[in-house]
Formats: structure tokens, sequence, C-alpha cells
């Protein structure tokens, strides 16, 4: 088999054999790659890390590997938002597949874990500022996955067929996409994380319903939201559980690339009761904590 040779315009790769926004080699990183949103969330991790093997700082990208729970592990921060899930998955699977040296894709496919820890907030009155939810699927409200060519073959077409007939969703709006995640990341974590459905968007404020000093243009989308049920074919009953900004790419691009994907998230607050605790940081810590006993057992 002939590979084509990957342009440097399509995935650069420095003198250093450095890939492009990231900064990192491929022997920077282990097959199990936690992502957080904050730089600074990345140091909570050092506690628990028997040994520091490698680190690196680059924009809002903070890398760090060693050995947690006696399992080489990478913490990588994404900062906010879809497009930058776009970035680092992106280069997460060049470093893993391709070759630094020949810019062609390797002929062994290098399968990662990919799992996202962070923070949401719940859409469900019985879901308490507290809880942690793993999304088995991600419902994207934000467009980025339309861009590529194999969307369709990895998005769950009767979820986004059921939100689009149970929400007014406005017509001006791009089409959401639902993604399910991998089966087993989400057999991991189903002895202590609430299973749920996750709504990834675009924005942080009116594309989360939330009205400061402007209208949205769909004020009754919470509502519509909390209401809404789509029943799998096994017969279960899924319901949205919670917001955040990141997972509908993770697992629509992971996927894709052949990867394992997985989100896990305490909610720092509750829409439907307008609570909210800003002082999250023992709930990260726990989380983190549960997280890495589950991924050294896998």
């Amino acid at each position: 088999i002939r590979y084509i040779m990957i342009p440097a315009t399509e995935f650069s790769i420095s003198p250093a054999r450095e890939c492009f926004h990231l900064h990192l080699r491929p022997e920077d990183i282990a097959d199990t790659v936690i992502l957080v949103g904050d730089p600074e969330r990345v140091d909570m991790f050092r506690e628990f890390c028997e040994h520091i093997e490698f680190e690196k700082q680059a924009r809002e990208f903070h890398t760090l590997t060693g050995i947690f729970y006696g399992k080489r592990l990478t913490v990588l921060s994404t900062g906010i938002g879809t497009d930058n899930i776009d970035i680092a998955v992106t280069e997460l699977d060049g470093l893993a597949n391709i070759d630094f040296d020949t810019h062609e894709p390797r002929k062994e496919h290098r399968s990662l874990n990919l799992l996202r820890i962070g923070t949401s907030g719940s859409i469900q009155p019985d879901l308490p500022v507290g809880c942690y939810v793993f999304s088995h699927y991600a419902i994207g409200l934000d467009n980025v996955l339309h861009y590529y060519a194999d969307c369709p073959k990895v998005c769950e077409e009767s979820i986004a067929e059921s939100f689009l007939a149970q929400v007014a969703w406005n017509p001006n709006l791009h089409r959401p996409y639902a993604v399910k995640c991998s089966d087993s990341l989400a057999a991991a974590f189903e002895q202590w994380a609430i299973p749920g459905v996750t709504l990834s968007s675009s924005g942080f404020y009116g594309p989360q319903g939330r009205s400061v000093r402007t209208g949205i243009a769909m004020p009754h989308m919470l509502d519509d939201f909390e209401n809404f049920r789509w029943n799998d074919t096994a017969g279960k009953s899924w319901r949205i559980t919670n917001f955040e900004m990141e997972s509908s790419v993770l697992y629509g691009l992971g996927r894709i690339l052949g990867h394992n994907v997985g989100t896990v998230c305490s909610c720092i607050g509750n829409r439907h009761n307008k609570a909210t605790n800003l002082d999250y940081h023992s709930l990260i810590r726990t989380l983190v904590e549960k997280s890495l006993h589950t991924l050294a057992a896998l």
C-alpha cells in the first residue's frame, strides 16, 4: 500500500518534530489522554502522579505525561469550545498515526482513549449541583462536525430527528447532530456516574439560553431541552441531562479517526433550579481522583 504524503499546509510538523499547536512529539503522549479545559487544572493532577515524565505549555495547551496509579497517562488542557477540540483531537491523532519523518499515515493504526473531565450545568431538576454525569450521547449545537465528510457515518440520526421534532429549533441556526460515546469507556464509568445525554453548545451565554443584557433567539429552549425524550433501539428512554461546550466534536471527530471517546463532568450549576456552586474545586478534585482510578483499571 502506498500512502500519500500529507502536505505541511494540512498538518504542520516543526524541525523539532512537534505538531503545530500542541508542540508535542509522538513519544510525548500516552495511549490514554485526559482532556480538561482550564490549563491550570492540569496542576490538580500532580498530587496523583507518581512520576512526571514530560510537561509542556503552549498557548492554552498544557500537557503533562506521567504515571498515575501505575498507569502511563497524559493530561492535556484544551481551553474552551469545540473549535479547540477540533485542533486537539486532530493533532493527537496525528501524533499517534502520522509518521513525522515521512509525513505519511502510519501503516498500523494506534487507537487512543480520549476522556474529557470537566464541568457542566445540569438542566433537570433532580440532578443536583455536585452530581457527576457520564455523557453516553452528545448532541452538537456547534456545526463543527458538519465540515467533515464522514460526519454521517458516526452520527445518531434518530436522536437528531427526535430533537428537531420536539424542540422549537430556530431555522436560522445550523442543524444539530448527535454522536454516541465509546461503549468501553461508558462501561468503565457506569458504577458511579449518572448516564446522560449532553448538549454541546457553541457558546456559554446566548447559545446556552442565558439572557444577560440581550434577548435570545429561542426563549423557551431550556424548557424544550428539559422535556426532550428519546428511546434507543433497546427501548431505554434518554433525556438531556447537562450543557457543556466540547463533547460533540470530541465524540464525532474522535470516532471518525478511530479512537475511544468519553466525557464525565461535574454539574456545578442547575439551570432549572437556578442554583450554582462557584467554589467547586473539591468537586473536581474528587472527580479527577475517581476518574484516574477508573482509567488505571482499564
